[in-house]
């Protein structure tokens, strides 16, 4: 296997709100800022992450496109996911040997519709969306379930959100959200605070191979394990209260000994059961740049993930951390990613 690191990693100032951009608009700075970053104005493959609906027009990725210069013609993928799948088929990209170097963004902007109208796009269309249920109603019913199998009290969903809510405050990208208040349901047991806000955003990542690596990153966040599972579509066929994607990933990733955890929690109950999962313990710092409950760019959340536990290997604060994306409802698909500042080449 070849030795590939996250390089540099850059994002927009999130918003809560419109604030009129296109999309095109929201990515352009921070695709800017990653070349300033590393001084590379091309790169050997390019791959992108994002949601035609949010848009609703069909490749609308491809306007994205004109943010990179793509001309002469480069060599660019595009997954209708999360960012972190872009990274992923990146880093299988450079693993082939084909080229030394990737960049990979994600994003989204979901103030321009409803969103949980959107995702349910994603359901069964059989059984699951006639019903005309959105995410937040299943994963309601997950934390119900979860909150009777584990013990788990409200109060302990609202320490989780305060946490995070805090921790966004000291983040400048993120939204900087009051700590929780109200009693007040969105669906029960899930309070408004309970829920990632609606976000805009964007993120990049540059990853490189070897050499390339080091001389692009004075501290590399080396991919030492990488790894994406899948759970059955139909929720009446898995145990809600546990996430068995999550945790094989993070076993066949190697998440055991990381110091940070970079979690794609988008409900407080969520955080909960990764970290069982994973086998987080109390030793583990999660989410300290707020985690997607401070900002959640719909489809670059999880890169985001992934370039928060990295920006903690560059600046030295770590040497072992995690970044974790989730998609689909009720936690159905997982990718771990562990990083290092150190690799064996």
């Amino acid at each position: 296997m070849r030795d590939v690191a996250v390089v540099a990693f850059a994002q927009s100032h999130h918003s809560g709100a419109d604030q009129g951009l296109a999309e095109t608009e929201i990515v352009l700075p921070v695709i800017t800022e990653i070349k300033e970053r590393t001084g590379l104005s091309r790169f050997g493959f390019t791959c992108s992450g994002s949601c035609d609906y949010l848009q609703g027009a069909p490749f609308a990725f491809v306007s994205a496109l004109d943010t990179l210069g793509a001309w002469p013609p480069i060599s660019e993928s595009h997954v209708e996911m999360d960012g972190a799948w872009a990274l992923y088929e990146a880093w299988v990209k450079l693993q082939t040997g084909a080229v030394d170097t990737a960049l990979v963004y994600g994003f989204g902007k979901s103030s321009q519709g409803d969103l949980r109208a959107i995702m349910s796009q994603q359901l069964d269309p059989y059984h699951l969306a006639p019903l005309g249920v959105d995410q937040v109603s299943m994963a309601a019913m997950q934390a119900r379930a979860y909150m009777e199998k584990s013990g788990v009290k409200e109060d302990d969903l609202r320490a989780v959100a305060a946490r995070s809510r805090a921790s966004g405050r000291d983040n400048p990208f993120a939204l900087h959200l009051p700590d929780p208040e109200g009693d007040d349901y969105d669906v029960a047991p899930l309070h408004p605070y309970d829920i990632a806000p609606i976000t805009d955003g964007a993120a990049a990542i540059v990853l490189a191979a070897g050499d390339t690596a080091r001389e692009l990153c004075e501290r590399p966040a080396w991919i030492t394990g990488i790894d994406h599972r899948t759970e059955p579509h139909a929720l009446g066929v898995r145990d809600l209260t546990v996430s068995a994607a999550a945790r094989i990933a993070g076993e066949k990733a190697g998440a055991a000994g990381v110091e940070v955890a970079e979690l794609h929690a988008q409900f407080s109950h969520e955080e909960l059961i990764l970290r069982e999962a994973l086998g987080l313990d109390d030793g583990v710092t999660v989410n300290p740049s707020g985690g997607a409950l401070s900002a959640n760019p719909v489809m670059a959340a999880g890169l985001i993930r992934i370039g928060e536990a990295a920006a903690r290997i560059h600046d030295g604060t770590a040497s072992r951390a995690l970044g974790h994306a989730a998609s689909g409802p009720c936690l159905q698909q997982n990718l771990v990613c562990v990083l290092s500042g150190e690799n064996n080449g």
